[in-house]
């Protein structure tokens, strides 16, 4: 028999290891091959993925990441624009998942986007309950006011078999300095079938419902989005919803929801969700997930264990999140959801009987609606898009102060507001804690979104807005990341990148990764800030000098280039040329 050979002993494998020819790491100012349409060098790199940052370079060809480098390793490469980002974090363009810039990319829309792109957004996603499209004579008829201010223009036809493609393919056309893309409104998708009446559909409205979806989805829509505290969409039943999931489900859709209640229904609202996801096939995202009123604010860690609960049993629930107090809809969303059926809000309130009646419901503190302006107090509710002459000295005040100049009863105020206006009159519900923002900022399934619609301020002088719209992404990351320390800056990315990518399977985006496409925002870690103020929103963000979409600078030393490289991006199921 053999004996083994001897093991060499440590004097000898040191003496090998001391005569075997070192590896040597490359001096770096060794220049890389070939040239490159933009190097972006010296930066702190924040991948998205959720890794700790490392220095490095990058390299940028076309549209996609063509190099990551050690830092120095791109410095003598050829490159038509280099960035010297030291002291700079380089990462992930932001995607906004609930976006409203609906008029931005069609029509007289300029497509840029401004007060989204300078705080580092690269990709706005579309669709809380209801979208531009596919058109119908009643989704017509329904127009902005029921559905949202939606924003599409009158010569724009997104009808046919096929007219949520149609939209798609018109934004595309137009231009726009981010990429864009979008859910399916539920209440489009509902009034489409049903128009705006109240009631459970008929197997043939349902039917209908099933079919717009599924052809929606080839269109190339992410999923269906719902919110269901205004009408119409507070009119669809958890059983419609569950079928039109269903119809969805083949394509790889989401169902994502602004809950049927965020207040006093909150729990109850979040099952029904679940149930929706879990009966339906589909995963759930929840918008801006919150306790809304104080007497609520203690339900967030509830619902917060409501969804850790669900994703133990396997089921996949999850949300997304603004980093405000502060919520903002319209001020018809104190008026009871009845009384907008059919399009006669404005008819009914103008009518003694049906507005007494409605004034009651206004003034009760137990409905089944979620009511607003109770919930928050009407020293609460702030009054932005008012146009009417006579009502612009009401704008910028609170609700309680207006009511007290007129003399009238709060709820009087409002419906003479929506009267005179005839408009939903875009408003601020000041309604969650600060504890409850930090405390979800740190959920490992939360996203963020702005829930808002890019503004320019160059062209946005006499209105008011809510000041997410300049500042969500830069207050996380200036206010929670750097001066607070709620989370980690690299938990903070990737909330804002690859969380929302993988949750909408947006192909090679939303990382920093050779081969992917080149959305990229260089920001200052030390001076990112908002400055948008409720009363003064329309002032950008700072601390983002470079933002590219695409591999083209939309954002360069920190103002907009007026570049239009963004792309429509179309969910699972699109189906090129059906």
């Amino acid at each position: 028999m053999r004996r083994p050979l001897p093991l060499p002993s440590l004097v000898t494998l040191a003496l090998l290891a001391a005569c075997a020819p070192r590896a040597t790491q490359p001096p770096v100012s060794a220049a890389a091959p070939g040239s490159y349409d933009v190097v972006i060098e010296n930066g702190r790199i924040v991948d998205g993925t959720g890794a700790a940052w490392f220095y490095g370079d990058v390299g940028v060809v076309g549209d996609r990441i063509a190099r990551i480098a050690p830092v120095g390793t791109l410095h003598g490469a050829s490159a038509r624009r280099r960035i010297d980002a030291r002291g700079l974090v380089v990462a992930p363009g932001f995607i906004d998942i609930q976006s409203g810039s609906y008029g931005n990319f069609i029509g007289n829309g300029d497509g840029r986007s401004v007060g989204k792109i300078t705080q580092g957004i690269t990709t706005e996603i579309m669709g809380e309950g209801g979208t531009p499209a596919p058109l119908n004579p009643a989704t017509r008829q329904a127009g902005n006011f029921a559905l949202g201010s939606r924003g599409a223009d009158s010569t724009s036809v997104f009808a046919g078999a096929h007219g949520f493609g149609a939209w798609l393919d018109a934004m595309e056309r137009h231009g726009s300095s981010p990429n864009v893309g979008s859910f399916v409104g539920a209440s489009t998708v509902r009034v489409y079938a049903k128009g705006e009446a109240q009631g459970t559909p008929t197997p043939a409205e349902l039917d209908t419902m099933r079919v717009v979806t599924r052809r929606a989805m080839e269109d190339g829509a992410f999923g269906i989005g719902s919110a269901l505290i205004y009408p119409p969409g507070n009119y669809a039943t958890t059983g419609e919803l569950i079928e039109m999931a269903k119809a969805m489900a083949p394509y790889g859709g989401i169902y994502i929801t602004h809950m049927r209640s965020e207040g006093d229904q909150l729990l109850e609202a979040m099952d029904e969700a679940i149930r929706i996801g879990r009966d339906g096939g589909v995963p759930v995202e929840i918008y801006h997930l919150k306790a809304a009123g104080k007497r609520n604010w203690g339900k967030a860690a509830q619902a917060i264990a409501k969804i850790d609960s669900a994703r133990r049993a396997g089921l996949d629930v999850q949300a997304d999140m603004y980093a405000y107090t502060a919520g903002g809809t319209g001020l018809s969303a104190c008026t009871p959801p009845w009384a907008s059926e059919n399009g006669k809000l404005l008819e009914n309130l103008q009518n003694p009987t049906t507005r007494a009646r409605i004034k009651a419901e206004m003034l009760s503190d137990q409905t089944a609606w979620e009511n607003l302006c109770l919930l928050a107090t009407p020293d609460n509710v702030l009054l932005l898009g008012l146009r009417q002459p006579q009502d612009m000295p009401f704008m910028g005040k609170r609700l309680g102060e207006v009511a007290r100049a007129l003399g009238k009863d709060w709820p009087d105020a409002v419906m003479d507001l929506l009267i005179a206006e005839r408009q939903r009159i875009g408003t601020v519900y000041f309604l969650m804690s600060e504890e409850n923002v930090r405390l979800q900022l740190q959920q490992p399934w939360m996203k963020f979104g702005t829930d808002a619609a890019g503004q320019d301020p160059d062209s946005s002088k006499g209105t008011l807005t809510h000041p997410r719209a300049y500042g969500n992404f830069p207050k996380i990351m200036g206010q929670y990341v750097r001066d607070e320390h709620v989370i980690p800056l690299e938990d903070a990315v990737r909330k804002a990148t690859s969380a929302v990518a993988t949750r909408l399977s947006l192909e090679q985006r939303g990382i920093v990764r050779e081969g992917f496409y080149a959305d990229l925002v260089v920001f200052d870690p030390a001076r990112i800030a908002e400055h948008a103020t409720y009363e003064n929103p329309h002032q950008l963000s700072t601390g983002v000098p470079w933002v590219l979409v695409n591999g083209v600078p939309v954002v360069a030393d920190g103002r907009a280039t007026g570049a239009k490289p963004g792309r429509v991006l179309r969910g699972r199921g699109w189906r090129e040329g059906h």
